[in-house]
Parts: structure tokens; C-alpha cells; sequence
């Protein structure tokens, strides 16, 4: 049996950076990924706040050379209504910039980092048992189909939504989430429309249905993202055609028909539903779960990568102090600050859905500091505590939002 003091699963941005971030503090890490990269993956517009720990892993700059789009913000319409907000205009110290990206792309530069430092990976490796009775132990399928077993100190789980552990060990309860789903391409996107900010994501609402929303990421090399999100029963079932429904959806949005009215439609569309997801615990004895493995909320914020990467510095810092033999409570080190962030996004989240945000985003009168606040929380810094809207979300947010509905004045504060 094969012997590892930290063995990862799942070679994403949480699992690269983990490794990496272990790896720098002396620690031996193997990495077993069950597809082999580039592949693709959705989740392609990055929040200012995660390059903190892309930077702190070593990464920086190879993705910086890897020249993808610069995201300085994000745009938000709805029929004739357009708003944004700017990252670099923010109540949260930190970067204000971040970059939109390819994901086969960007993975495979994560990934190539963590190896360049010295972390083992490997690709095409399926996780099929964990026994965590004593030392954890990981039965695994190779890539030539002969099974082997790893034993560990400790197991992080990166698997995204592959969620090996969650499922292995039958820790999924049903997500908080309403079931929805998304449909999605990759466009030639030949836009020439002069109000078009290429260095935001671009979030725009059905004119007729607000629980509708699309996303349109620019890329740096004339490309781009295109998906709309909604409620499953919204898309016409398994038998319906996911290009003929996303070309229909984007023709009932006069501004993306407007925008997208050169665009070479040229890659099959994909579609995912039911994704949200969380789990009845984070840890147990031996293994930590992150981002996506444990907890996914929507896209609509585009939170996923940097909720997974926050849960990687946790947890790398918390294993780093066990490993060396301090006593750890994973519930206060890793499990309680991670659930911080995320629940504050998932008032966000909610609060989209239910219009309370959207009256916020297209509200024309906000006080600029209310605005640095909630731009802050776009950017990604969903922990930020000092901050009124990430301290208390939802009572927040239904004060700001019921100013906004109820008065044409500026509200002077929430």
C-alpha cells in the first residue's frame, strides 16, 4: 500500500492551490484527478478576491503571462435598465481586478504550477472506496483500470462536482437551493456594440421573468461565454434542443439580441441542472471537503471558484498546524469562518431570485458608500465582517431593498 501525508482529490483550482499551498510549507502531497486536463469546465468569470490566494500559492504569475481577459467589474441589465459595479471602487482592501477566463485553460495553468513546485498529480485517477476507520485510506482505479490503495494522513476533498467524498461517504442532504438549471456555449462573439464593456461579465434578466437571468463572459481572444439560468421546468424538458432553447432565451432579451447580433454560433450548447448542493457536515476524521465538493449555491454571482479557494487556505493552514502536531478544531478553523462567506453569498443569491437584490443592483440613487459595500461583496469579499452587508445579509438587504422600492429619495443608510 502506498503511503502519503496528504493526499488531494481533484486537481481544479482548489485542489492545485491546496497542493501548492501545503507543498510551500514542506508538506508531501499527491494529487489524483479522474479526467485528464485541459478539459472543459464552466465557472469561467473569476472574483477580484481569489487572486489573494492564487498569489499566495505562487501562481500569479504564470496566469497573469497566460493573458486572459482583465475583469474590473460586473454589469447587470434588465430590458432598457443598466447598471454596474467596479471592483477598484470597493469598501474591502484588496485587489480590484481579477481576470475572466477559459477554464480548460485556466486549470491546466493552476495545475502545471502545483507540479512545477513539486506536488505530485495525477490524471485519469478514480477515487472508487474511502475507509476512514483508522488511517485514511483511498482505494483507487488507475488509468491503465488496475486498482490500487493510498494511505494517508489526511484527505482534502477537491473533486468539485464529481463531490467523491460527499458521496462515498453519504454525506449529501438536499441543497436549501430551488432545483434550476443552465444552458450554455462557447460563441464567436464578434460584438462591436460601443456600450459593451468587455472587462465585466455582463448579467442580464428576461425582460418578462425575473427568475431568468444570462451570463455573457468576454474572453480575450474574441470569444465568449453565453448561458441562461432558470427554473428546470422553464427549458422544455430532456427532449428539448439545448442550442434551439438558448438561441430562443437570448431572442427574448433585446439587449443581447442586440449585443450578440454578429455572433458565429459554432459550439454545441451544454446544460446542467439540479447543481446546487451541500453536504451534513464539512470535516470528519482525516478529510476536509472543499468548494464545490461540499457546497454550490448558483452562478449567478460567480462565487464558486472563490468559495473554493478560501476553503484551500483554511484548510491548508488548519492541516499545516495538525500535520505538525498542534490540536485542531476543524468546526472553528475551517468549517465555521468558510460557512461566513457562504452564507452571505447565499443571501445574495436569494435575494436575486426573490428581486430584493435586483431592486438594489438597478436602484439609480444609491448612496455611494452602500454601493462601495455591495461592490465589495460582488468582488468576493464575502468575509469581510466590518462590512454592514456581509454582518448581517439578509437584514440588510431586505432594508435596502424595501428603500429602494418604496422611495425615489436616496436612502441615507440600511
Amino acid at each position: 500500500m502506498e503511503q502519503r501525508e496528504v493526499v488531494i482529490i481533484g486537481a481544479g483550482p482548489a485542489g492545485a492551490v491546496a497542493a501548492a499551498l501545503l507543498k510551500r510549507q514542506g508538506h508531501d502531497v499527491l494529487v489524483l484527478e479522474r479526467q485528464q486536463f485541459p478539459r472543459f469546465s464552466i465557472g469561467e468569470s473569476l472574483l477580484a478576491h481569489c487572486l489573494e490566494f492564487v498569489e499566495e500559492a505562487g501562481m500569479l504569475p504564470a496566469v497573469r503571462a497566460a493573458g486572459f481577459q482583465v475583469k474590473n467589474g460586473a454589469a447587470f441589465a434588465c430590458g432598457e435598465r443598466y447598471s454596474y459595479f467596479d471592483f477598484r471602487d470597493k469598501f474591502t482592501p484588496g485587489p480590484g481586478t481579477t481576470f475572466q477566463v477559459q477554464r480548460a485553460r485556466f486549470d491546466q495553468v493552476l495545475a502545471d504550477e502545483a507540479a512545477r513546485q513539486g506536488v505530485e498529480l495525477r490524471y485519469r485517477q478514480e477515487v472508487t472506496a474511502a475507509d476512514f476507520d483508522g488511517e485514511p485510506t483511498l482505494a483507487v482505479r488507475g488509468a491503465d483500470g488496475a486498482s490500487y490503495r493510498v494511505q494517508a494522513r489526511f484527505v482534502l476533498d477537491a473533486s468539485g462536482y464529481g463531490r467523491v467524498l460527499a458521496r462515498l461517504l453519504d454525506l449529501e442532504i438536499p441543497s436549501s437551493m430551488p432545483p434550476r438549471k443552465a444552458i450554455y456555449t462557447h460563441i464567436e462573439d464578434r460584438i462591436d456594440d460601443p456600450g459593451f464593456d468587455r472587462e465585466k461579465i455582463l448579467i442580464s434578466v428576461h425582460p418578462e421573468e425575473r427568475g431568468i437571468w444570462y451570463w455573457l463572459i468576454p474572453f480575450s481572444n474574441g470569444r465568449s461565454s453565453f448561458g441562461v439560468v432558470g427554473g428546470e421546468e422553464r427549458f422544455g424538458g430532456a427532449d428539448a434542443d439545448p442550442m434551439a432553447v438558448l438561441r430562443a432565451m437570448a431572442r427574448a432579451a433585446p439587449n443581447l439580441e442586440r449585443i450578440l447580433k454578429h455572433a458565429v454560433w459554432d459550439t454545441p450548447a451544454g446544460a446542467i441542472g439540479g447543481y446546487s448542493a451541500s453536504v451534513r457536515r464539512l470535516h470528519g476524521p482525516g478529510y476536509a471537503l472543499l468548494g464545490n465538493a461540499a457546497e454550490f449555491l448558483d452562478p449567478v454571482f460567480s462565487s464558486g471558484v472563490t468559495i473554493a479557494l478560501r476553503s484551500s487556505k483554511l484548510a491548508a493552514d488548519a492541516l499545516h498546524r495538525q500535520l505538525g502536531g498542534a490540536q485542531v478544531d476543524w468546526q472553528t478553523a475551517f468549517a465555521d469562518p468558510l460557512m461566513v462567506g457562504v452564507e452571505t453569498f447565499r443571501a445574495y443569491v436569494q435575494g436575486w431570485y426573490s428581486g430584493e437584490f435586483q431592486d438594489v443592483v438597478f436602484y439609480e440613487h444609491a448612496q455611494p458608500e452602500i454601493r462601495r459595500m455591495i461592490s465589495s461583496i460582488l468582488a468576493g469579499y464575502a468575509w469581510d465582517l466590518s462590512n454592514p452587508f456581509v454582518a448581517s445579509p439578509q437584514r440588510r438587504l431586505r432594508m435596502l431593498s424595501e428603500l429602494c422600492r418604496g422611495s425615489d429619495a436616496p436612502p441615507e443608510a440600511a
